[in-house]
């Protein structure tokens, strides 16, 4: 047995606040660590201890294997639990934790070193009679060889980093004229994410099912599968949706692919929590991915329908307990489904996000779990994943699972950043996904389906909005110049300006450009009841929450999340007219390279410059024809959303 008392969380975000919450419920005592960005982050708040390891990028703070373990020892942490991503899967951390006498909450240095390539894995897997898509995985890296091998290999090839995950230094090339170009891409973000530069090359398996199976290993010699979870639903390559049980498995190829996970497992010796990858084909032939040699984001949907804590077994494992079941006495009951809710706007190609949370607010019932890294007041920074909280629901049946969810997000409200909620929504509402038909190819496929707020919708909500300013100029009204009955207010949305009229008190008169509300209102703090009425037809009673910060509204009228610009007095913005030619920083970021010269001539959708954020590259490009008049920023300077990068002079065209 191995005893340990405090337990320190080598991590940040919703993993960390997790594995606190079931370290404590275990009587374990537990520290965080934290970088400059996260000084007031919940996880701080929440462990027992909290030590500083350095500033704000992950290079410097999150992935400092010395810092950490230096801050284990300054608690007094005899042991450390790395949570998912930053060190989870870096042998030399765990072989750092073993070398200072801490025991590292996973598998043996060995095991990680040996799954964590995607290259030398595949080859061991092989060896043990799993299945692997075929391609190339040799250690010859050499451009040349890499460029040749994926022309023997022929389209559609995917490149893939051969250490680390989550979609970065992934990509699918349908066109071998480019493959040199995605190579050398493939590799820069797979170099600057994970700190090698390995590639493999695979046949791309169109459109298949991203299955993957939960393992645990004691230190004993017992080995389970808990069931698999189906991970399909993806975005560049990252998990949007996962659920358990997945709606294609049967018993018999549950069977087949637990037993082949845990081969996977016997042949490196391992230990602890890990995830078996497979990809899937619609005839149910199944080939390795990869060993995720950690605990998996998506493990509360295991959790939910086997009734165990993952963590808690973990915990038991890493003190020498044996598993606390074996094979035959894990039962699988129900269906659970959970969604990532990230920072980004789902419709500008998952443009990440960042920002103040204002509000954060869910309603939790039975069968609805959230894990979230945040509250009201955290800030979402550039510096890390976009990923804010998972929110996950249990039932008896899919279609009540899927039920709940859809409740559970609809009631979940971030103010002050936008989130995908709406395009969760639409996902897990899709007459695809309700028949449990979705591939890796459902979101690509169905691009006519995922829309943003419509110009109706968002005429409302501007309704809704300026009633709420109308109310804040009243109360401002009494306190300087006496009671105000009408203002005339300009908002800027996404889709449009709106020019709305309200007039009256108590019972407010709300002029848009093609409709009149009738509107009594009730504010309680963020929150506002509204009865409203059209044309005299019978009032309904809404609640909406909002956040007013400086001249911005921020709305979630129970249907959507907007975000409102108050422009009543503001002068005409003519740098926003269409060919100014200016190149600006799409959220706040790491401006990695500029691919031009002042004086370079550029046409319409050339790279230009590519911003690093949120642990992904984004390629900015020229949205006029035309000659780089100058450059403002310089590499590896930290840009703010919007700022200037580069000014192109347009091209004239000749009248």
């Amino acid at each position: 047995m191995t005893e340990f008392n405090k337990i320190l969380i080598a991590n940040r975000g919703e993993i960390a606040v997790r594995v606190i919450r079931t370290a404590k419920q275990m009587g374990y005592y537990t520290v965080a660590v934290f970088s400059d960005a996260d000084a007031n982050a919940l996880h701080v708040q929440l462990a027992d201890e909290a030590v500083h390891i350095g500033p704000s990028t992950v290079a410097d703070s999150y992935l400092r294997i010395d810092a950490i373990i230096a801050a284990a020892k300054a608690t007094g942490a005899d042991a450390i639990h790395p949570g998912y991503g930053f060190l989870s899967e870096n042998c030399d951390f765990a072989a750092a934790c073993e070398a200072n006498g801490i025991c590292f909450i996973g598998p043996p240095s060995a095991a990680i070193k040996l799954m964590g390539s995607k290259r030398l894995s595949k080859l061991a897997v092989e060896k043990a009679g799993v299945p692997t898509i075929p391609g190339y995985d040799g250690a010859d890296q050499d451009l040349t060889t890499l460029v040749k091998e994926a022309s023997r290999i022929g389209p559609p090839l995917m490149i893939k980093a051969s250490a680390g995950g989550g979609g970065r230094g992934m990509r699918l090339v349908d066109d071998l004229s480019l493959v040199e170009t995605e190579i050398n891409s493939a590799r820069s973000e797979a170099q600057n994410a994970f700190g090698s530069g390995e590639l493999i090359l695979e046949r791309a398996v169109l459109k298949p099912r991203h299955i993957e199976v939960q393992i645990f290993a004691d230190q004993h010699g017992s080995c389970v599968y808990l069931g698999e979870r189906d991970c399909s639903v993806q975005r560049r390559h990252q998990k949007v949706v996962e659920e358990a049980p997945s709606p294609f498995m049967t018993a018999e190829l549950r069977q087949l692919m637990g037993e082949a996970a845990v081969k996977v497992a016997r042949l490196c010796d391992y230990v602890g929590a890990g995830t078996v990858e497979f990809l899937v084909d619609d005839e149910a032939n199944f080939y390795f991915l990869e060993m995720n040699t950690r605990l998996q984001v998506e493990h509360p949907v295991t959790e939910m329908i086997t009734h165990q804590d993952l963590v808690a077994w973990q915990l038991r494992v890493a003190a020498g307990e044996p598993l606390p079941l074996q094979q035959d006495q894990i039962e699988l009951t129900g269906h659970a489904i959970e969604v990532r809710l990230y920072a980004e706007n789902a419709y500008q190609d998952f443009l990440p996000q960042t920002g103040n949370v204002h509000l954060w607010q869910t309603e939790v019932l039975d069968g609805v779990r959230i894990d979230a890294g945040i509250q009201s007041g955290s800030v979402v920074s550039p510096y890390y994943d976009s990923m804010l909280a998972k929110i996950i629901t249990y039932g008896q049946d899919r279609n009540t699972a899927i039920r709940k969810l859809d409740r559970a997000l609809a009631n979940s409200v971030l103010l002050g950043t936008q989130t995908n909620k709406r395009f969760l929504r639409q996902l897990i509402t899709h007459p695809q996904f309700k028949a449990g038909a979705a591939t890796t190819g459902f979101i690509a496929d169905n691009q006519g389906d995922w829309y943003p707020v419509t110009a109706t919708e968002e005429a409302f909500s501007a309704c809704l909005a300026a009633a709420l300013q109308h109310i804040k100029n009243l109360a401002h009204a009494n306190l300087t110049h006496g009671i105000g009955h009408r203002s005339r207010i300009t908002l800027q949305g996404d889709q449009q300006q709106h020019r709305i009229t309200v007039s009256g008190q108590s019972l407010l008169t709300v002029q848009g450009s093609d409709i009149c509300y009738q509107m009594q209102i009730t504010i309680h703090n963020q929150k506002a009841q509204m009865q409203i009425s059209v044309d005299g037809k019978p009032s309904i009673r809404r609640t909406v929450y909002f956040h007013v910060e400086s001249q911005t509204l921020y709305l979630d009228d129970g249907q959507n999340t907007q975000e409102f610009a108050d422009i009543s007095h503001a002068p005409a913005d003519k740098s926003a007219q269409k060919g100014s030619g200016k190149v600006l920083a799409p959220m706040d970021g790491n401006l990695i390279s500029i691919q031009v010269q002042p004086g370079d001539p550029v046409k319409q959708g050339d790279i230009v410059a590519i911003v690093e954020a949120m642990k992904m590259e984004h390629q900015l490009r020229a949205t006029v024809n035309g000659q780089v008049d100058r450059i403002e920023a310089m590499i590896g300077d930290q840009l703010k959303a919007r700022q200037l990068i580069l000014l192109i002079n347009e091209e004239k065209t000749p009248e």
